[in-house]
């Protein structure tokens, strides 16, 4: 994975808004993103922020690399938000605004919504048909098996095995109301999975409506390697370490 330091800041082309209650606050078409690890984030010019829904906050920090980050609070008629939004006058940064990611209702690049951080340009996921026999297995009860997989490499992760539905054992699936979100992927819905009367939830995931690059995967079946059985071309294959499970 690419490693910028702590603090880097990267002009983007991208068009960029962020709706607080419906309501645009901030539109712009200069972006830059900083790098702050362990994600990036957009920083919004000045003139293409709303300041009247924000307040000076007399809240600051400072960090070295990074100098004194300053805070405002951000006023609707909705809510007020304390600290919600920032900006960084000592590196070169002082006529940008950032936001609280978890602050704004809703982000869009483009037309396209983004989700939990800002997409790192440096971060590649690629979603790529596949031939190779993918067999996955629970407590020694097969739950999926297919010839024509679709294999999702994304930096820094294990590959995922993503499978059409008519090759997993659905009967054995039951969805759950737990929903994730990747910046990289979209929003995805959960299933747990019923073996042997013992029911393990969160097992497996699917993107119903995944973004424009990752169209490959809509609808597959993709299982946590690190906690089913999976063989690959007849080969079992290790079971990862990750955060996730």
């Amino acid at each position: 994975m690419y490693n910028f330091p702590l603090f880097s800041l990267l002009p983007s082309p991208r068009w960029v808004r962020a709706f607080v209650s419906g309501q645009v606050i901030a539109n712009s078409r200069s972006m830059v993103l900083f790098f702050q690890r362990p994600y990036p984030n957009y920083l919004f010019p000045k003139k293409d922020v709303d300041m009247r829904v924000l307040r000076k906050s007399t809240h600051t920090e400072y960090l070295d690399g990074r100098g004194t980050t300053e805070f405002w609070n951000l006023e609707t008629a909705a809510a007020t938000i304390d600290n919600a939004a920032f900006s960084y006058p000592d590196c070169g940064a002082g006529d940008y605004i950032g936001f609280k990611w978890d602050a704004i209702d809703r982000w869009l690049e483009e037309e396209e919504e983004i989700f939990v951080h800002a997409r790192n340009p440096y971060h590649r996921v690629d979603a790529v048909p596949s031939s190779r026999e993918i067999a996955v297995a629970l407590d020694g009860i097969e739950l999926a098996h297919s010839c024509a997989p679709v294999l999702l490499f994304e930096s820094g992760l294990p590959t995922r095995h993503y499978l059409p539905q008519a090759d997993v054992n659905m009967t054995m699936l039951e969805k759950t109301a737990t929903i994730t979100q990747c910046p990289y992927k979209g929003i995805a819905h959960t299933y747990g999975v019923r073996v042997n009367g013992v029911f393990y939830p969160d097992y497996a995931w699917a993107y119903a409506h995944p973004i424009a690059e990752c169209a490959a995967v809509k609808d597959m079946i993709c299982f946590y390697d690190e906690v089913v059985d999976t063989c690959e071309d007849g080969v079992a294959q290790p079971r990862p370490v990750t955060h996730f499970k």
